[in-house]
């Protein structure tokens, strides 16, 4: 019992604690209604203004700060334009894991003329300039109003969405299922979808699963094939191998096969060959040589010469020779040898 309170807090301790800060008028507000203390800083704002918290963030390295000549991590100017630089599960260089305690994600929002004008995820241990503005620190913000509020956000702000999705909570999986479900503007249904796949483990390949069976926008479907190669989870790839074969949409087919070729395994290579024998859409067929053609050269150029040797379609025959002719590899020359009697 001991431990389970050193725990807990270490935990509040954590996320009541701001990042290193800099070149800020820092204050620090405990907020019992996060939509009702940003709404009371938007309106006494008198000019460009940062706000952040700081809530548990889901398991992993997600260490995300900014690129400083090049180089990552240096101090992150918050009023600059410096490229973001974010990791998962990486391990650094010597093998060296760094454990740092709670992993806890940093939300920040900038307000501008009474109104939220950019949002940004960052994590504990990145340094922050905030460029000499004010900068409201937020205390005992709960995971669920964290949640909901971003969701509020992400009509306006495609930036909300990748804090969002980086929660602890499981109700992030339910928020990112409502900002992708239809009626939703596209742009931000296929950014959800992507976090669901890249972040959300198994709950969010489930929610995939489901977008696939009953949306209707074809556009998004095939989209979701994206969402599904991001993700580590083994349903995902048996997900895109079944939509690769059996998808009602010739575009979805393709889309899968696209991303199927990307991770070049031995089932992701048999199901392209497959669509080239059994696929009935011409187009679908074509897409898959292009797909073994994104293999790397010893498995997908005598893939590709099969393919121009023997396949019963002219068209598929004609596009293996083209990515044959693009492959410049010394296998592809003698088959254009042999061709041209040579």
């Amino acid at each position: 019992m001991r431990h389970a309170w050193l725990l807990l807090l270490s935990l509040s301790a954590a996320f009541a604690q701001p990042p290193h800060i800099s070149n800020a008028h820092l204050d620090t507000q405990a907020v019992t209604n996060l939509d009702n203390a940003i709404h009371k800083l938007l309106a006494a704002s008198t000019g460009p203004e940062w706000a952040g918290y700081a809530v548990p963030m889901i398991p992993g390295e997600h260490h995300s700060c900014c690129w400083n000549s090049d180089q990552c991590c240096g101090r992150c100017n918050l009023e600059s334009h410096q490229q973001s630089s974010s990791s998962t599960d990486r391990t650094p260089p010597g093998g060296v894991v760094k454990l740092e305690g709670p992993p806890t994600l940093v939300v920040l929002l900038r307000l501008s003329n009474h109104a939220i004008d950019k949002v940004q995820a960052r994590t504990l241990d990145c340094e922050l300039d905030a460029g000499g503005l004010p900068f409201h620190w937020l205390t005992n913000v709960s995971p669920a109003e964290s949640i909901n509020y971003l969701a509020s956000l992400a009509p306006d702000h495609k930036g909300a969405i990748h804090p969002l999705a980086m929660h602890a909570d499981p109700a992030a999986d339910s928020a990112l299922d409502r900002l992708a479900s239809p009626g939703q503007p596209e742009k931000q249904r296929e950014d959800a979808a992507f976090w669901l796949g890249s972040a959300r483990g198994r709950r969010g390949v489930e929610i995939l699963k489901a977008m696939l069976t009953r949306d209707p926008s074809d556009q998004l479907r095939r989209h979701l094939m994206f969402a599904l190669s991001v993700s580590h989870e083994p349903e995902a790839l048996t997900q895109l191998l079944d939509s690769a074969r059996n998808d009602r949409s010739p575009e979805v087919r393709s889309q899968a096969l696209f991303w199927l070729a990307q991770k070049a395994g031995q089932k992701e290579t048999a199901a392209i060959s497959r669509a080239i024998a059994e696929d009935p859409d011409t187009k679908v067929k074509k897409q898959a040589v292009f797909a073994l053609s994104q293999l790397p050269p010893n498995e997908g150029v005598p893939l590709l010469v099969h393919v121009a040797r023997s396949n019963a379609n002219p068209e598929v025959r004609k596009q293996a020779m083209f990515w044959l002719g693009q492959s410049k590899d010394d296998r592809a020359l003698k088959f254009f040898e042999e061709v041209l009697g040579k």
